[in-house]
């Protein structure tokens, strides 16, 4: 899958990114009352079409700029105007050598 084929409110199959920069982590509540941390990053795919990722609690230390990445099963949403995606609570995140 590429950016561009990525729409909001839909699942993501399989997108491999270059992550490109990463922005501070901020804390979380959930309406269910769970907490944790999530981060912004910005990445791009083989076309270098740019999309938003983002990085949930333990993938913020995992990933770092210029890995590589794998997101299987995730999901995309717009906020702000930009298309994001994530690996979610179902979905996974891995970091390609």
């Amino acid at each position: 899958m590429k950016v561009n084929e990525v729409r909001p409110e839909s699942k993501v199959d399989v997108i491999e990114l270059t992550i490109r920069e990463k922005g501070a982590a901020r804390e979380f509540s959930s309406r269910g009352g769970s907490t944790g941390k999530v981060c912004d990053a910005k990445a791009v795919d083989d076309d270098g079409s740019e999309v938003s990722v983002s990085l949930w609690n333990e993938e913020i230390d995992r990933v770092q700029p210029n890995d590589r990445i794998r997101i299987t099963n995730g999901w995309a949403r717009e906020w702000r105007g930009n298309i994001q995606v994530s690996a979610g609570k179902y979905g996974k995140l891995e970091v390609l050598k």
